[in-house]
């Protein structure tokens, strides 16, 4: 007997139904092979991403000599790569110190200390500290390492006066390093990380006689303190504060803030 029109209808109702549900179904199995191929593709970009970090961060271990100088407070531990051997930020031109010895005051704890910058064997460093003192960059800032211990010096001039780097002004090359690495009590020097385009804003004084690492580039040395360093001498005395990197090494146990640098 021939079906109905009805009939006819609905079955057409049942195919549309079916290819549907086929459509749905072949469409979830498309997404979920998609998904699949994504979960491996991104386990790879993860694998690839580790071996990366192995090669670079976690590589990047200081090598003895480095951790020696970060552990003397001369050089400045940073989780950003070392900058390239160029010059970051607005660096003022050696121009303004070149040939020129400048002399002033850095007065700490109240205490004044005679000093002179010789800008004919470290113009550029030299050109960098005027200019950051006639900003007055330096007043009020804290000295945040000491180290009372085979090498003895004061670090003081951070971002925020307690070790901050400052990645957005870096400076180089290194200037008037001394070839067997002596820097005698009351020497000035700049501080940096491992690369010698590194120089910032730190700086440090020696107040005894120290020998420091000479093979990974030295220290730009830019002047000297010549009256006064007995008050740095004074506050080395007390020793390091509790909780520093060593018993040696870290904030000096008497605080230490920079109330004026100026230099003419």
């Amino acid at each position: 007997m021939a079906a109905s029109k009805q009939e006819l209808r609905e079955q057409r109702r049942r195919v549309r139904q079916m290819e549907a549900r086929r459509s749905l179904r072949d469409a979830q199995q498309q997404r979920r092979r998609r998904d699949n191929t994504l979960a491996i593709g991104a386990g790879i970009v993860a694998v690839a991403l580790g071996v990366v970090l192995q090669l670079t961060t976690f590589s990047s271990n200081p090598t003895p000599e480095e951790y020696a100088a970060v552990q003397a407070g001369l050089q400045t531990p940073s989780a950003t790569p070392s900058p390239s051997e160029s010059n970051v930020g607005n660096i003022p031109s050696a121009d303004l110190a070149r040939g020129k010895t400048l002399t002033g005051t850095l007065t700490v704890n109240g205490k004044p200390l005679g000093v002179t910058l010789d800008g004919t064997k470290a113009p550029q460093a030299v050109s960098v500290f005027k200019t950051l003192a006639d900003q007055g960059f330096f007043t009020k800032n804290g000295c945040h390492r000491l180290t009372t211990s085979s090498i003895y010096v004061l670090q003081c001039g951070s971002k925020d006066g307690k070790g901050a780097v400052d990645p957005g002004f870096q400076w180089g090359p290194v200037e008037n390093v001394p070839a067997d690495g002596k820097y005698p009590a009351g020497t000035i020097a700049v501080a940096r990380a491992a690369s010698t385009y590194s120089n910032s804003t730190q700086f440090f004084i020696t107040y005894k006689d120290s020998v420091l690492p000479v093979d990974q580039g030295g220290y730009t040395v830019m002047g000297r303190v010549t009256s006064g360093l007995d008050a740095i001498t004074a506050l080395a005395s007390a020793g390091v504060k509790a909780g520093g990197t060593s018993a040696t090494d870290g904030p000096p146990a008497t605080a230490v803030t920079i109330d004026s640098f100026t230099l003419k």
